[in-house]
């Protein structure tokens, strides 16, 4: 089996497993909060951190950030997405940050111009998330930064994953056996796919 490198590290066989901490939006809008989090999976031993990254007005439609959502950002869905959403001086201290932890990190993008955002700070790698293995674009765009690549699979059949791989090629690419279910049931893990994936 081929190997990745993502900074320092090495991924594939024979190799240690490579842990990221999934941060996503679990910051709920908070600088500090996301430094603490980095903290802790600086100190828990995983070797980098992954934040979400949207452009609100972009992956979702007027009418679903118009639907009524009571959060502490206001009633709407939009406000929630608009207030859990980190711009340029959060990142640019997100950045700081982790160089100052010695932990790298990387962001699964929703859309183009989410990757073009995330590419001037030279991360690592990218992350494509479950919901984005079907977007052939958004597949491309990702790949064209030419960085190694992590592709999630949950919710996605095998053919959907080989139209993927395809799309992406198979050099510098990391795929995920992933459940999109929180938290996973026993019964709904199948850890076997791996096997398949492989």
């Amino acid at each position: 089996m081929a190997t990745v490198k993502i900074g320092n590290s090495i991924i594939g066989d024979g190799h240690p497993c490579y842990i990221v901490a999934e941060i996503g939006i679990n910051h709920n809008g908070d600088i500090d909060i996301a430094k603490g989090l980095i903290d802790l999976a600086k100190f828990s031993g995983c070797k980098a951190v992954k934040f979400q990254k949207r452009t609100i007005d972009v992956v979702y439609t007027p009418e679903e950030l118009a639907a009524p959502r009571e959060s502490p950002f206001g009633n709407t869905n939009g406000d929630l997405k608009y207030g859990l959403e980190f711009e340029l001086e959060e990142y640019q201290e997100i950045d700081r940050y982790c160089k100052e932890k010695n932990i790298p990190w990387f962001a699964s993008c929703w859309d183009e111009g989410s990757v073009d955002f995330i590419d001037q700070f030279d991360v690592p790698c990218y992350k494509i998330a479950s919901a984005c293995l079907t977007d052939d674009n958004l597949l491309r765009h990702t790949r064209s930064r030419g960085k190694p690549l992590i592709l999630s699979t949950g919710m996605s059949t095998l053919e959907q994953i080989d139209h993927a791989v395809d799309v992406l090629g198979k050099n510098d690419l990391v795929i995920l056996h992933a459940t999109s279910t929180y938290p996973a049931y026993y019964e709904e893990i199948n850890l076997s796919v791996i096997r398949a994936l492989k």
